[in-house]
């Protein structure tokens, strides 16, 4: 057992690479209590403990844009934000989706990311294979696009084995360089 960053107890056992996840909607109510500060509001609307890290300030904009998203276009939550929870141990581990329903060009980008204290145990590749999976379940999906910083060695490593090709770069709103990346929807 270890404290996580939130000082919840977790149990890391899994060997990295190993552990599955299921993907559970965050509501618009629970993105709310997030974007408040109310880890206790947004755990059980969730439906699971969250790691502390979703209160980071990072995260606000993401939550913010999906709750805004998913409050005028309620058949989006397929393509939102999700909490990714470790199948076995019923653990919340960090979160993962989509930026939006497939564009005009059957076109979709994942979002992901792991909370600090589970890193390096193979749940970003967990969470890329079930967005992967998802993609490739849906008719109007034909490509999935990721966006990496050039020098963000585990994203890289995270989309390695799925077919993705660098097809552009571009400077995000931040100033800083990106690379955007694109493979097939197909099933694995």
């Amino acid at each position: 057992m270890t404290a996580d960053d939130d000082g919840r107890e977790r149990d890391l056992t899994s060997p990295p690479g190993s552990a599955a996840v299921r993907l559970v909607p965050l509501p618009p109510a629970a993105l709310t209590a997030l974007l408040s500060g109310d880890m206790a509001q947004a755990d059980a609307i969730a439906g699971v403990a969250l790691p502390g890290y979703f209160l980071d300030s990072t995260l606000r904009r993401v939550w913010r844009l999906h709750r805004d998203r998913l409050v005028v276009m309620p058949d989006s939550a397929p393509w939102s934000v999700h909490v990714a929870v470790v199948e076995c141990e019923d653990i919340a581990v960090g979160h993962g989706g989509f930026h939006g329903p497939p564009d005009e060009d059957g076109r979709v980008e994942v979002g992901y990311s792991v909370a600090p204290t589970h890193r390096r145990r193979g749940y970003a590749k967990a969470i890329m294979a079930e967005l992967m999976r998802r993609a490739a379940e849906h008719h109007a999906v034909r490509l999935v696009r990721a966006t990496i910083a050039p020098d963000n060695a585990a994203s890289l490593r995270t989309i390695a084995g799925y077919g993705f090709s660098r097809v552009a770069t571009h400077v995000n709103a931040q100033g800083r360089p990106e690379c955007i990346f694109e493979a097939p929807a197909l099933a694995r």
